[in-house]
């Protein structure tokens, strides 16, 4: 009995799946008489790379063909196709499989065997070469002059899954090759084509099982075909979903539905008896968590309108009821974890650990909560969107460092030192959210109209502070953290207070925001040096660029700065805001 792998391989090119740009340049060049002395066919496993070559070596020996007006199509059935297409013996077209024939001498054998000509008047010798990335860099050496000037009718095939390799180990052949990529065979093709091989042997499957070998094929025609034969073998009667399982020692799709239940659910405890009963019943881990990436990527496909391909009756009814609990950013961190899991699974010596701590940090996972619907309802359990958002109430600051010297007393309650002990001024209670007017924000003109002084600059510091908070929180410690020490003309000289000397980087760093702030002082632009802490010398900094996770921490702290009841939310939430 012949396997249907077999049975059933192309025997022209209209039969090529999804191959339609490969089996038309190649039938074009032999109806043409264009036919190249080399090709290279690459692409996954089993989509068809070896059934093309020897439908290229029975078009150009075809018995059948009309010189005439040829068509470019074998016929498939003379001998001669017969012959090629079953793989037997032929004194004209001679496989070779690159992975056991891969030394020089091999290659000098094919070299010279090429140099004879066809057995018959107007035939071609056709070599296809299977794996060919297995050739050694010598054996290609060895190729390479015949490859670029061959004798006449005779064609050379190399197929391969890997054409890196190729580049890598002998980059001079791929420029005397036509190369052809093979694609990826879709779900819906590989389960269209089982129907029809089921239907040509005269066998009843469920629908559910041609989705699962379809799903298991992974683009693979012949694989596929494989699975198919291996699971009619194992009983009589129609192909069950359950069947295929078996044969193949698959995980159940109830398994997975029960996990993304309990996951929707935020069950924990119905974590472990799931992993019990994987373990206890021989299931492959990995598998597994390959099984789970699979069913989220479906459900964020139906949650973002997408129509994912293969789903078995099981998968459909879990991804219905999880859907409406699960959101799509619940999904992709779901995903994220999922992600960062996957090679520990593959290596770690206690699997079992990995999975189920995955999966209880699924369970255990905090839920994505939308901020601007949060905000537009006036804050944590606020009024919804359309009522009048009450004023929240000042929330307790958690202060992120120690007040810097540089802060007077009519600093405002805001900086980074935390709220001033005792009551705060009106201002800045009106500010932090109470009932009565909020503080009008400093003037936007110039804070001295007399002459620039020393004594004058200290005098206006805390205004100033307030100024850059309104510009960046960053800038505004800064300024908090800085203190003016001497002017010369319009050259003013920053010092570092000593308990605040871990700002002098960020006040190097801050340079450029520095000068365009004192420029509110008079108007006009002046000259910053900023020295160590302590009175130190006095130097020069060129401002560093920020990178992009300094300036995004920035427009993080920004954003809660400016809107309370958002900071709020973040803390009592423990969330994490995303641009």
């Amino acid at each position: 009995m012949i396997a249907l792998a077999r049975k059933y391989r192309p025997r022209r090119f209209a039969d090529l799946l999804v191959q339609d740009h490969v089996a038309a340049a190649l039938r074009g060049a032999v109806a043409r008489g264009r036919v190249g002395h080399g090709y290279l066919l690459t692409g996954p496993r089993g989509v068809g790379k070896t059934t093309a070559a020897r439908i290229l070596a029975m078009a150009l020996n075809c018995e059948r063909q009309d010189p005439a007006q040829p068509t470019g199509e074998p016929c498939g059935e003379c001998p001669t196709c017969d012959r090629i297409w079953s793989g037997s013996a032929n004194l004209d077209v001679i496989e070779i499989d690159a992975a056991s024939n891969r030394s020089v001498e091999d290659a000098r054998d094919l070299r010279e065997r090429a140099m004879y000509a066809a057995s018959q008047e107007n035939r071609y010798k056709v070599y296809i070469v299977d794996e060919a990335h297995m050739l050694t860099r010598e054996a290609w050496n060895a190729l390479l002059k015949i490859l670029e000037e061959p004798p006449p009718r005779v064609v050379f095939v190399f197929a391969t899954t890997e054409p890196q390799k190729i580049a890598n180990v002998a980059a001079p052949v791929l420029s005397r090759l036509q190369r052809f990529d093979f694609r990826r065979i879709g779900v819906g093709a590989i389960r269209d084509r089982v129907r029809e091989v089921l239907a040509a042997e005269g066998l009843a499957a469920e629908d559910d099982a041609i989705a699962v070998i379809a799903r298991y094929a992974d683009g693979g025609m012949r694989d596929a075909l494989s699975v198919l034969d291996q699971a009619l073998s194992l009983a009589e009667g129609p192909l069950t979903a359950a069947r295929v399982r078996q044969a193949l020692g698959l995980i159940d799709d109830e398994v997975y539905a029960e996990v993304l239940a309990a996951v929707a659910a935020r069950e924990p405890k119905a974590i472990f008896p799931v992993v019990d009963r994987l373990l206890a019943a021989g299931a492959d881990l990995v598998e597994f968590v390959n099984g789970m990436a699979e069913l989220l990527r479906a459900v964020l496909m139906v949650t973002t309108g997408a129509e994912p391909e293969g789903l078995t009756a099981a998968q459909r009814d879990a991804i219905a009821q999880a859907r409406e609990r699960l959101s799509a950013g619940d999904l992709l961190r779901m995903l994220g974890l999922l992600t960062q899991a996957e090679a520990s699974v593959r290596r770690s010596a206690n699997p079992r650990l990995v999975v189920e701590t995955l999966l209880l940090r699924w369970t255990l996972m905090d839920r994505t909560v939308d901020l601007e619907a949060v905000l537009r309802g006036g804050g944590l359990g606020g009024p919804t969107s359309g009522a009048a958002p009450a004023a929240p109430t000042a929330p307790e600051r958690r202060p992120s460092r120690p007040a810097a010297s540089g802060a007077g007393p009519g600093a405002p309650g805001g900086m980074a030192g935390g709220p001033p002990a005792g009551p705060a001024p009106a201002a800045v209670q009106g500010s932090a959210g109470s009932t009565g007017t909020p503080a009008a924000p400093p003037p936007a003109g110039p804070l001295l109209t007399g002459p620039l002084t020393l004594a004058g600059l200290k005098g206006v510091w805390p205004d100033l502070v307030a100024r850059a908070r309104e510009r960046s929180i960053l800038l505004a410690t800064v300024v908090e953290g800085l203190v003016p020490a001497a002017l010369e003309g319009n050259r003013v000289s920053l010092s570092v207070a000593p308990e605040a000397s871990h700002m002098l980087e960020g006040a190097r760093r801050q340079l450029a925001g520095l000068q365009d702030l004192l420029g509110t002082v008079t108007g006009g632009r002046l000259e910053i040096a900023i020295g160590e802490p302590g009175g130190g010398a006095v130097r020069q900094e060129r401002p560093k660029r920020l990178s992009e996770k300094d300036l995004r921490d920035e427009k993080l702290r920004e954003i809660r700065a400016r809107d309370g009841a958002l900071d709020a939310a973040a803390d009592a939430l423990d969330l994490e805001i995303v641009d």
